[in-house]
């Protein structure tokens, strides 16, 4: 059985997450869903919204974007994030019930599936080895091909100096 609580707008995806209150949260199992409902989160803090998902059983999120820190603190309680994903709630919950959600199609606008692929492997969700460097890359992911920036430093695959 898997449980994935998928941050929403209206019925779509929310764009950011930080600032999200509304989860729907699923519960499916060998390609049918046992349940379905919705909840809401606190607004603040970060780290007070990470543990209402792990109180409800999350193991996966899937959002829009997401703050380094919040990412970082969500996965701490061993919750799957999958971020950057953009469209019809709907639509979302089928592609990740048949495990095509990584898919360009879902990916929000300005991002490039790469780019959401550099961040899952940087945060050691695709395992492999990291490396850290200098400069600072931050969540401005999506923010065009740039990976430098201001800030304590930056996280590169092992292997691929270009960060792809």
């Amino acid at each position: 059985m898997r449980t994935a609580a998928f941050a929403f707008w209206e019925d779509r995806i929310a764009p950011v997450f930080d600032v999200a209150r509304q989860v729907r949260v699923v519960r499916e199992d060998g390609g049918r869903i046992l349940d379905e409902k919705g909840g809401i989160l606190d607004g603040a803090p970060s780290v007070r919204k990470a543990l209402q998902l792990s109180e409800m059983g999350i193991d996966t999120l899937v959002c829009g974007a997401i703050s380094r820190t919040l990412y970082d603190i969500v996965a701490s309680y061993g919750i799957r994030v999958i971020p950057f994903v953009a469209g019809d709630i709907r639509e979302i919950i089928r592609a990740w019930m048949n495990g095509t959600l990584d898919g360009e199609a879902f990916t929000m606008p300005g991002c490039r599936h790469r780019m959401r692929r550099w961040f899952h492997h940087a945060s050691g969700t695709y395992g492999g080895n990291r490396r850290k460097t200098g400069g600072g890359a931050g969540m401005g992911l999506c923010m065009g091909r740039s990976r430098g920036g201001r800030g304590r430093g930056k996280t590169e695959p092992a292997g691929r100096p270009d960060g792809f």
